[in-house]
């Protein structure tokens, strides 16, 4: 069982829903990154996810899109991502990562390559956003082989067929865009998105993460009792642009996530983290 499984079992059990915040790799800087991701620990985080840097990220808004300039402007390479969740791993063996980045990446490295080094840091799941099931053999068979989970994206209108399709090789959860168009770009109906969730729940049992879109803590509480993941990005990378030098940097990130993981809590576990 992968650490992602246990880690959604885990929160079932206790009643809660699990706060995947998401950072981009190598912003500020790949040293810092480390310090970041224990920070967003210690503030709640159930599962980390990671965004390896990319010049042309697509799926991101603007305010991604700058993260990833800024990472690659500090020389960040996946290579040096690998060492970032190696030293990660050395005091925190227990919460899962992903890796979110691109086809391109994968390609330029080789899948068997990325798949391995990937699993020998320690990273749990990958998530290619331009990689359809259907182009993804190669890198699913690698996946498999080292035990990682390939975690899909479904659309607002993605059909039930397509779902079937996609649920059918997806592993570790299912990650439900909340909104059409790039990451933090447009107010939450928090009503749509239960109607998807549960649309989505009638064709797998894996756990539905939902991501874009949710920007602060009433937004994620909202979300929270109709999904079994909630997934904060723009908000948390928008704090890390504005204060990227501060010397607290990671007690503001930890404060942020604690702030949303209350404001989840109480909607699900009346309070209880």
């Amino acid at each position: 069982m992968s650490r992602i499984t246990e880690r959604f079992r885990a929160c079932r059990s206790a009643g809660r829903t699990a706060l995947i915040p998401y950072i981009t790799g190598g912003d500020p800087s790949p040293e810092e990154t480390v310090r970041l991701m224990h920070a967003l620990v210690a503030g709640g985080a159930d599962i980390i996810e990671v965004g390896v840097p990319f010049s042309d990220p697509m799926a991101d808004g603007p305010v991604i899109q700058a993260a990833c300039a800024r990472a690659l402007a500090a020389g960040t390479t996946p290579a040096r991502l690998f060492e970032v969740v190696r030293r990660f791993r050395e005091d925190d063996p227990d919460t899962p990562v992903v890796f979110m980045g691109y086809a391109n990446i994968l390609e330029a490295a080789g899948y068997a390559a990325f798949v391995r080094d990937a699993a020998a840091a320690g990273v749990d799941g990958l998530l290619t956003v331009d990689l359809p099931p259907e182009e993804a053999g190669e890198l699913a068979d690698e996946a498999q082989a080292q035990g990682l989970d390939l975690i899909y994206l479904a659309a607002p209108n993605t059909s039930t067929a397509r779902l079937e399709r996609v649920c059918a090789v997806a592993g570790g959860f299912l990650y439900a865009v909340a909104l059409k168009g790039v990451t933090g770009s447009a107010d939450l109906d928090a009503g749509r998105v239960e109607q998807q969730v549960a649309g989505i729940r009638r064709v797998t049992d894996l756990p539905v993460a939902v991501g874009f879109g949710v920007r602060d803590p009433q937004s994620a509480a909202a979300l929270a009792p109709c999904a079994d993941g909630v997934i904060v990005g723009s908000a948390l990378v928008r704090m890390i642009g504005e204060h990227g030098a501060a010397p607290d940097l990671p007690e503001r990130l930890r404060d942020a996530v604690r702030a949303l993981r209350r404001a989840m809590d109480e909607t699900t576990t009346g309070g209880d983290s």
